[in-house]
């Protein structure tokens, strides 16, 4: 094997996406090298357009590296380049699903990530002072005393950002029961979310819980007394590269257990309705997005790239043939996200 055979990336363990990812590489067995700028360094290495985590380097057009993020599309992206193992069920109707789920844990249980992590006193203080050593675990005191004090203090500014209020933030901690009452439910009947092998979907909820669940104290502590099978699901997915996966391990779209289903309704439940009113808010040219979820009034600033992850799903949903689409539409009928393609 070659340098040039590794997938290089950068990212950090606090952010979901970075563990989304690392994830799916263990699993998928494509060979790469993770730089921790602290201790690798990032010295002439390409400098993204949007800093965020994780960053891959990987050829332009030209043969150049580039830098590239967004894991969603990365995801794909590899499933093009690097054969076996796929993360994306090769019936379309269930692929759609796949990135519904995805997108949900991409866009919504996000906010509960963040709202837990900067909301509470034991989180605050714990992501304050571990957060910035996993950018440089040799610093001076002074220097992490400095650092924990301004980067939490930023965070905790941003809530609103994510939609996170002294009205919302109920809704989006009944939103995470719930959530991981449905998924501890599911997890009785198939060990992932689409089957018997993981989908991109199971590595996006992954992601998000390996903070909700395994590092922020308030949720750690909810999921640990009320969901045991998602705490230790999030152990195990951390390292899938020993599975053998099947073909025959999806499940099909018409026989998908009602545990589902009430995932499905969940994700109807919060995420649709907050997604509609961003994509009509950026449509509109709008200051605030407004939406009403749980009886609750739900304010924050429009997000246009959440703007694009609808017109995506509803041009994966047009893209599809007929026969996979009225296959997804009976799934997705009574659950909420049919309001989506509405």
């Amino acid at each position: 094997m070659t340098e040039t055979d590794r997938i290089a990336l950068s990212g950090a363990p606090g952010s979901p996406y970075t563990r989304k990812m690392l994830a799916v590489l263990r699993y998928r067995r494509i060979p790469y090298r993770f730089l921790l700028a602290s201790v690798d360094g990032l010295a002439g290495m390409p400098k993204p357009k949007v800093q965020l985590l994780p960053t891959f380097y990987l050829p332009g057009p030209d043969g150049e590296l580039e830098a590239v993020v967004d894991s969603s599309p990365i995801i794909r992206r590899l499933e093009k380049e690097r054969a076996g193992r796929s993360v994306i069920p090769s019936d379309p109707a269930l692929a759609f699903l796949d990135a519904l789920i995805e997108d949900y844990a991409d866009e919504w249980l996000t906010k509960a990530m963040f709202h837990y992590r900067w909301s509470y006193a034991e989180d605050i203080d714990k992501s304050a002072r571990i957060l910035p050593l996993w950018r440089g675990v040799s610093i001076s005191g002074e220097t992490h005393a400095a650092m924990a004090k301004a980067f939490a203090e930023r965070q905790i500014g941003r809530l609103g950002v994510v939609g996170s209020n002294a009205v919302t933030g109920p809704v989006i901690e009944a939103s995470y029961r719930r959530f991981i009452a449905a998924f501890e439910a599911h997890l009785t009947r198939q060990p992932f979310l689409l089957g018997r092998r993981p989908g991109a979907c199971d590595f996006g909820v992954f992601g998000q819980l390996t903070q909700l669940a395994g590092f922020d104290p308030t949720p750690m502590a909810e999921t640990l007394k009320a969901a045991p099978r998602v705490f230790a699901w999030v152990g195990m997915m951390e390292d899938l590269s020993g599975l053998e996966p099947a073909e025959g391990d999806w499940t099909p779209i018409e026989a998908i257990p009602e545990t589902l289903t009430a995932l499905l309704a969940e994700i109807g439940r919060v995420y649709a309705p907050v997604m509609l009113a961003n994509a009509r808010a950026l449509m509109g040219r709008a200051e605030a997005v407004q939406a009403t979820v749980d009886g609750q009034a739900w304010t924050q600033a429009p997000f246009p790239y959440q703007g694009k992850c609808v017109q995506w799903l509803r041009e994966g949903r047009a893209g599809l043939g007929d026969d996979a689409r009225a296959a997804v539409d009976r799934a997705l009928a009574g659950t909420g996200c049919e309001a989506l393609f509405a």
